[in-house]
């Protein structure tokens, strides 16, 4: 009888993911839902200046070999604060200082800015997945234990993955997102149908706004984008983030929206704001992402005040392009409950997480179900306010 060995697995860690063929990488992105862990779009983040160690996002990655063919990856990174990741866990931090516990670098496994669900480790179609799974986390846990790192962290986790986390070790912490959801919806007018007639007032109103205005809304997709028009995007969005003070969460750099010409333009959609007294330059803007049949809201920015223009831009519009175009879900992006009266019900999704500390480990084991109860009824108590047709 021959005995079967087992495969012979090599791990290593590297601090750009330009040193992984970009081939090999999206072998393992591309078949999943999210356009967030796709080379292209990680790469852009580091080489833009944007998701660097400067900004504190020392990237971090982990890969999983057999012999010289990548297997599996997670996107990982050592954060020195904890901006950027739209999951607020200063709490934890203020916690970790009184019990005399370095609360950073830690761990977080994300796509940097970006509060979408879908980040999980990257495994090959055919592979054992807990097996990979169980070496992946023993490599993280040795990793962090040696380095002394508070944590792990991972956010906006998949909602398929996130139960395989859970079954090796890591506590899930409940949040939640605005998220549309396609009910069939052949028109723009099916999606006022699911208002009652208040509500469908409301938004008529406010798109008639818009139009009276004298501005209309374009979409341009895929190759119809230009370079130039990209970096119009980022006028866009620096003039939005500095209207909003230290709040603004400017992040990225002009060169991160040109470095998505021309190898990202096959997952971009900008609705372009034009004036009909002048065609030619767009005067404001929101930018997006689409993969399958997902939207993602992401940025947006006006050159001036018009009644209604962002809800019009960042929701109706795209809303209406979602319909068309068989899109099923869309993901306008963090925050505002005023989303949720243009038909964004309060969507769950989840972090996870591993403290290597003994005693915040306890604490958060101890109050974590607390902590999701009371989430849990908020988007109860949330959904229970939306502007539909009563059944």
């Amino acid at each position: 009888m021959v005995e079967q060995l087992k495969p012979r697995y090599s791990v290593s860690w590297t601090s750009k993911i330009a040193e992984i063929p970009k081939a090999e990488w999206d072998a393992l992105a591309l078949p999943l839902k999210t356009p967030f862990l796709e080379w292209d779009w990680l790469n852009n983040m580091e080489t833009s200046g944007s998701a660097t160690a400067k900004a504190g996002w020392l990237p971090n990655h982990l890969t999983v070999w057999r012999d010289r063919t990548l297997i599996a990856a997670a996107p990982l990174y050592l954060k020195g604060h904890s901006y950027g990741e739209f999951v607020f866990d200063h709490q934890w931090a203020e916690l970790s200082e009184r019990l005399g516990v370095r609360y950073y670098p830690k761990l977080l496994g994300m796509s940097p800015f970006t509060p979408a669900d879908g980040y999980r480790f990257l495994v090959a179609p055919g592979e054992d997945e807990d097996e990979i799974t169980e070496l992946m986390v023993g490599a993280i846990d040795h990793f962090c234990i040696r380095n002394r790192i508070s944590g792990c962290n991972f956010l906006y986790a998949d909602p398929a993955w996130q139960p395989v986390m859970e079954r090796h070790g890591f506590t899930r912490w409940l949040h939640h997102s605005y998220v549309w959801s396609n009910q069939g919806f052949q028109t723009f007018d099916d999606y006022l149908g699911m208002f009652n007639a208040n509500q469908r007032r409301n938004i008529k109103r406010e798109r008639k706004a818009v139009t009276q205005a004298g501005l209309r809304i374009q979409p341009i997709a895929g190759e119809e984008i230009s370079k130039a028009l990209l970096s119009q995007v980022y006028d866009f969005y620096s003039d939005t983030c500095d209207k909003f003070g230290w709040w603004g969460s400017k992040y990225l750099t002009r060169k991160f929206f040109e470095q998505l010409y021309p190898n990202y333009l096959h997952r971009v959609v900008v609705f372009a704001v034009y004036s009909v007294e002048n065609d030619q330059h767009p005067i404001g803007m929101s930018f997006c992402l689409t993969k399958g049949d997902q939207l993602y809201g992401r940025y947006w920015g006006a050159l001036q005040e018009f009644d209604n223009l962002h809800f019009d831009t960042c929701y109706y519009s795209p809303i209406q392009w979602a319909i068309e175009h068989n899109i099923q879900t869309f993901d306008p992006g963090a925050g505002g409950r005023h989303k949720k009266r243009r038909g964004f019900p309060a969507t769950p999704n989840h972090s996870l997480h591993r403290f290597y500390d003994d005693r915040l480990s306890q604490i958060l084991r101890t109050y974590i179900s607390e902590v999701n109860e009371m989430e849990q009824q908020e988007i109860d108590l949330i959904n229970q306010d939306l502007p539909f047709k009563q059944a």
